[in-house]
């Protein structure tokens, strides 16, 4: 048994090199031998119409807004507040305190009847030389200066009515009657809600394509309508901090569901580019140093460094680097090397369908560099 067991080991071993010998001729072969171009997918380039619409956030402000100082301190006699209320302009908001002023006020109307008697015996005299000229000046000045005394009692006296600076809704109030207030107390605000303005930022890029009277769109979280707003001014200059240019808009519509404070969605539609080249995205290729494209070059791959533009959900705008009628590889493009031979599979369009190549389909591809 021992004998036939060691016999059996050089049959063993020629079938196992012979198996060896055929994974080496295996190995060996050459990488896709027998296989033709690669087949591709492209896209040929067209120029069409590009709408820019851009999306920034803004904020919903009173057409008038200020909140209600006292000019001089004194105790709230009067308070005529109606919380939430339109009032007209001028109307009397609170009252001070103004019954010293008020006695100072009859003391100088007092004091300026007797003045003016005493300055017309003088005028009197001085016709007949009874008194000097410099006598007469005294009394006239007299006269001038009670007169100075009241007007400057009667702004006091005015400064204890507060009335509403424009016609506008006044808000919650801060006070109640018979309290003290001072310069730095707020009694309340007031808002002009009847016109509201639209405030918004756009980045640097586009502050030369913000002009007056442009339109813009824009919805609220309070409610699904989309209202318009026409600009009205810009800011004098670019943000130092973030770069952006600040506008202000007038929103064309009245409607109560628009609240002053509320945060706003704005879309800006600048004019359209008439001759864009758009591209399917997946045909960027990118670099470490920018972007190129593959293009089907008669046959053969070639690269080409690309500058992109404006980019949507599907395509990217290339402003530079190709030109309509060129075609461009959009699959395989992880295998593919310059001069990689290829053939086109089928021809991409522009709403995403394909079009496979038959012997009818015509395709003007870019020719080969003589």
């Amino acid at each position: 048994m021992l004998v036939t067991k060691y016999r059996l080991f050089p049959a063993l071993s020629l079938v196992m090199l012979a198996a060896c010998g055929g994974k080496d001729k295996q190995k060996t072969a050459p990488a896709g031998a027998g296989r033709g171009p690669a087949a591709v997918n492209v896209f040929v380039l067209k120029t069409s119409p590009l709408s820019e619409t851009v999306e920034v956030p803004g904020t919903l402000i009173a057409n008038e807004s200020t909140d209600i100082y006292p000019e001089t301190a004194g105790r709230v006699t009067q308070l005529n507040i109606a919380e939430g209320k339109q009032v007209a302009q001028g109307a009397l908001l609170v009252k001070l305190f103004d019954g010293d002023l008020q006695a100072t006020l009859r003391k100088l109307q007092v004091q300026l009847e007797i003045a003016k008697q005493n300055e017309e015996r003088s005028a009197q005299l001085l016709k007949i030389q009874g008194i000097s000229k410099a006598d007469y000046d005294i009394a006239a000045l007299n006269v001038n200066n009670i007169q100075a005394d009241i007007a400057i009692t009667r702004a006091n006296i005015t400064k204890t009515e507060i009335r509403a600076p424009f016609t506008g809704r006044v808000g919650l109030k801060n006070i109640s009657p018979g309290a003290y207030v001072s310069p730095a107390t707020v009694i309340a605000s007031i808002q002009q809600t009847t016109t509201l303005k639209l405030d918004f930022t756009v980045p640097e890029k586009y502050t030369s394509r913000i002009k007056v009277g442009q339109l813009v769109h824009f919805t609220t979280e309070s409610t699904n309508k989309t209202y318009t707003a026409k600009v009205m001014a810009t800011e004098s200059g670019v943000t130092l901090d973030t770069r952006s240019l600040s506008a202000r808009c007038i929103v064309q519509e009245k409607d109560p569901q628009l609240v002053p404070g509320s945060f706003a969605k704005v879309k800006l539609d600048f004019d359209p580019i008439p001759d864009a080249i758009m591209v399917p995205s997946q045909a960027i290729v990118p670099q470490a140093r920018g972007k190129q494209v593959i293009l089907f070059n008669g046959g053969s791959a070639k690269f080409v460094d690309v500058t992109t533009g404006l980019r949507d959900s599907a395509s990217v705008q290339i402003t530079s680097g190709v030109k309509a009628g060129d075609t461009i590889v959009i699959s395989g493009l992880m295998s593919t090397k310059p001069g990689t031979q290829m053939k086109i599979g089928k021809i991409a369009n522009a709403d995403g369908t394909t079009t496979a190549v038959t012997k009818d389909t015509t395709v003007k591809t870019q020719q080969p560099a003589k």
